[in-house]
Order: structure tokens, then C-alpha cells, then sequence
């Protein structure tokens, strides 16, 4: 599978290097061996690690740094051997710096699979699920609604799925419905405190640090607390999502449904 990334004309610190005709390619990036769910998982996780200070965890950009969005579309005139290059090597003269020298090829296009996978083309795939009644469960006996907000509706409890197309692959939907604690970010741990006075508040981790933390109870009710001042504190790191109450052929409509949210390009 070979996809490319579509970035602005503005966007130059990924773009610059990619489009330069008879751009020197590193020995290693010659073909990608490494695309599967596996590869592209690993590559999310040093891709937020290393690249997600500059364009965001979710690679959706970062105003402040510059970093582009990466999950726009198709790149004009890029290629998986030139992303490789970027990756490794950065882009001279810019805030683009490659990945640590210490990292292999196999991490690399880890990278690039990762960063593909973020411009999925639904007509790649032939989905047994119906997008209309995958809406009508989602907002209805899957109760995702209550936690997850689609294009401004919704609740807060969960990631917003608004362009989740754009990120995961129909078996990597399958899999978080199916298996929520498989792969749980540090953003939706929960967090358990107990009060000095014996009493209990549980809720999202908004934020923590060596002093205080927050977090947002199932309400949706703030709570900040000095750690000095509590009796205990206690990460969860489990997913609140419980498995899908569904059917084999309901979870295949949410799929569908599901996988149709995208952004806009």
C-alpha cells in the first residue's frame, strides 16, 4: 500500500524536501516491508513520542510550532521513499530535524506507514456494514454518543471521533470497540482520589504534575486538587469504555459509520 499526504503550498517544512526532483534516498529507503496494523500501531507510538511535539499528537499540526497538519489528504508529488528521507534526515534549514540517528529503518518506515494511514480512502475498502444504520446505533442502543462527540455533538468523556476516518483502519475500529484497554493513551486514563476525609472522586486525568492534579468526573464536573491536601491518588489506566453491546452484524454498521468521519479535505 502506497498513499501520500496532501499538505499546502504553505505548509514547506514537509513539503520542501519531498518535491525536489533526484532528492539523494538513503539506502534504506528503497521499498516498505513493514505496513501492517502492527507496523502502523508501533508507528503511532514514536510518532507521538518524537514527532508529536511539533505536529501534535493526533499529527493534526501545531499553530504555535508551524508543524503541518498530516492528515489532510494526497501530497502532490510525494512519494514513501521521499517521506522516508524527511523522516530520517529532516529538512535542512528548517524546524524539520530528522529522527534520532539511533533509530532504525524499520522504525522509520514504521513512521511512514503510521503517517499514510492517516489519509485512508474508503473506496480502498469493501465494508459489509450500512453507514446509515451505524449512525442510528452510535447515537442510539451503542450509546457512544454519551462519550464520544461527532462534529460538535456529543460528550466529552471520550476522544472526538469527528475525523477518526481519517486515522484508523476499519480493523483498528473494530479492535477499540471490541477490546477498549488494547491500546489506551495517557489523555483518557482515569484517576482515583481519595479525600482526606475518606471520600472518593473519580474521573478523566485532565492533568497532573508533581503538585496538583485534575480531572472531569463522569458529569463533566472540573475538579482540581493539591496532592498535599488528599489522602491518595491512583492512575487507571484501563479504558472507561465498556465493549459494544452489539451483534456481530450492529457492530459492522458501526464500523461503517465509523470509518465514514472524516475531515473534510
Amino acid at each position: 500500500m502506497q498513499k501520500t499526504l496532501s499538505i499546502g503550498l504553505t505548509q514547506a517544512i514537509l513539503v520542501s524536501t519531498i518535491v525536489v526532483a533526484g532528492a539523494a534516498v538513503p539506502a534504506g529507503a528503497q521499498e516498505n516491508a513493514y505496513d501492517t496494523t502492527v507496523d502502523r500501531t508501533m508507528g503511532q507510538r514514536v510518532f507521538r513520542a518524537q514527532c508529536g511535539r511539533c505536529h501534535g499528537r493526533d499529527a493534526m499540526g501545531n499553530d504555535e510550532t508551524g508543524a503541518p497538519d498530516l492528515t489532510t489528504g494526497t501530497l502532490e508529488a510525494g512519494t514513501d521513499e521521499a517521506l522516508f528521507t524527511v523522516v530520517r534526515e529532516g529538512i535542512p534549514n528548517t524546524a524539520m530535524i530528522g529522527i534520532s540517528p539511533r533509530a532504525s529503518d524499520q522504525t522509520v518506515w514504521q513512521i511512514v506507514s503510521y503517517i499514510n494511514s492517516l489519509n485512508l480512502d474508503p473506496s480502498d475498502y469493501n465494508l459489509p456494514g450500512d453507514i446509515n444504520r451505524g449512525s442510528q446505533l452510535f447515537s442510539g442502543k451503542g450509546n457512544c454518543s454519551n462519550c464520544h462527540m461527532v462534529n460538535g455533538e456529543g460528550g466529552r468523556l471520550g476522544p472526538d471521533l469527528s475525523a477518526i476516518g481519517n486515522q484508523l483502519e476499519p480493523e483498528e475500529i473494530r479492535t477499540a470497540l471490541s477490546d477498549p484497554d488494547e491500546n489506551v493513551a495517557p489523555r483518557w486514563w482515569t484517576m482515583r482520589v481519595t479525600q482526606s476525609d475518606g471520600s472518593v472522586v473519580e474521573g478523566l486525568r485532565m492533568n497532573e504534575d508533581t503538585f496538583t492534579v485534575r480531572l472531569m468526573d463522569a458529569g463533566e464536573n472540573l475538579w482540581n486538587f493539591l496532592k498535599s491536601d488528599v489522602r491518595s491518588t491512583e492512575r487507571i489506566k484501563t479504558s472507561t469504555m465498556p465493549s459494544a453491546n452489539l451483534t456481530g452484524s450492529e457492530l459492522d454498521d458501526v464500523i461503517a459509520y465509523v470509518f465514514s468521519l472524516r475531515r473534510e479535505s
